[in-house]
């Protein structure tokens, strides 16, 4: 009944804001920056906005980079101040040996925040990236806002779909190009700009094999379900329809363990790429 009310109520405001209109946008800067880090480690970002707008940060999923924001950042609304970083291991940021584990994509950003003044932020997170804002809001309450998930859950460690990927990705010697389209592919509901779509695989065979399979083996031995409860901000989910990773169940799960009130977006028909939940995301921030 709960999860079938926070889906109604989460209709509601998609209907209602509908019509929302931003005239005015935030400048954005169009050449990517780069800042080392105390986690000693040296990360790639993209910025948007003005020094006085909420701070919001965007981490992306496996293998890719600040790039999977790329067309939402110059149409953010002028309340916010956004940060799309290229994780650790990920796009031109540095390839460490080791490290890959959640807690260390969160101690990143925390030093990310730290470093730029920000105070608390909002984290935005795709797919794994919805992972680390999981840990990050347990690891830095201090530190954190609120929460947008997108595709993704507490636990990957039981998804038959994600095994079995692991096992394929554990078999390979190097990330070839028909591996990373195919794996890409994999998340789209529809068709994406070729233009875009080439940028996101060309983004993913930056990341090396090693990285590759340690960041993916980090979020199937983390299972963040039981720690849920500490988390004290809104947290707001945002799942596609037709996504083959992460199901509706898995959604209804990482509600329910939820502390504050969690409001689920059924995205027609979208799947597991962020891109195809673009529209309602770009809705939801601009009324943050």
């Amino acid at each position: 009944m709960k999860s079938k009310l926070a889906i109604t109520v989460a209709l509601l405001y998609i209907i209602s804001n509908a019509s929302f209109a931003q005239k005015k946008r935030l400048t954005f800067i169009k050449q990517e920056q780069s800042i080392a880090l105390s986690t000693g480690v040296n990360l790639k970002f993209m910025e948007s906005g003005t020094s006085n707008g909420t701070p919001v940060i965007f981490l992306h999923g496996l293998s890719d980079s600040w790039h999977s924001f790329e067309n939402i950042l110059p149409m953010l609304p002028t309340t916010l101040h956004a940060y799309a970083i290229s994780q650790r291991g990920h796009g031109n940021s540095d390839k460490q040996a080791s490290g890959y584990l959640p807690k260390d994509f969160a101690a990143d950003v925390a030093a990310f925040v730290k470093q730029k003044h920000l105070g608390k932020i909002v984290v935005v997170g795709h797919s794994m990236g919805g992972m680390v804002a999981q840990q990050f809001a347990i690891d830095y309450p201090q530190l954190t806002k609120g929460l947008i998930l997108i595709d993704t859950d507490a636990s990957f460690g039981d998804n038959t779909v994600v095994q079995d990927f692991l096992k394929e990705t554990l078999s390979l010697e190097n990330i070839d190009r028909k591996f990373m389209e195919d794996f890409q592919n994999s998340t789209l509901a529809n068709n994406i700009d070729p233009v875009y779509f080439e940028t996101v695989v060309n983004e993913g065979m930056k990341t090396p094999i090693p990285v590759f399979k340690a960041a993916l083996l980090g979020i199937m031995d983390v299972d963040l379900t039981s720690r849920l409860k500490e988390i004290q901000v809104p947290v707001l989910i945002l799942w596609g329809e037709k996504d083959l990773i992460c199901s509706i169940q898995d959604q209804y799960l990482l509600a329910h363990h939820l502390k504050n009130p969690t409001l689920l977006l059924i995205n027609k028909p979208a799947m597991h790429c962020i891109g195809n939940n673009r529209k309602n995301l770009l809705m939801i921030l601009r009324r943050l």
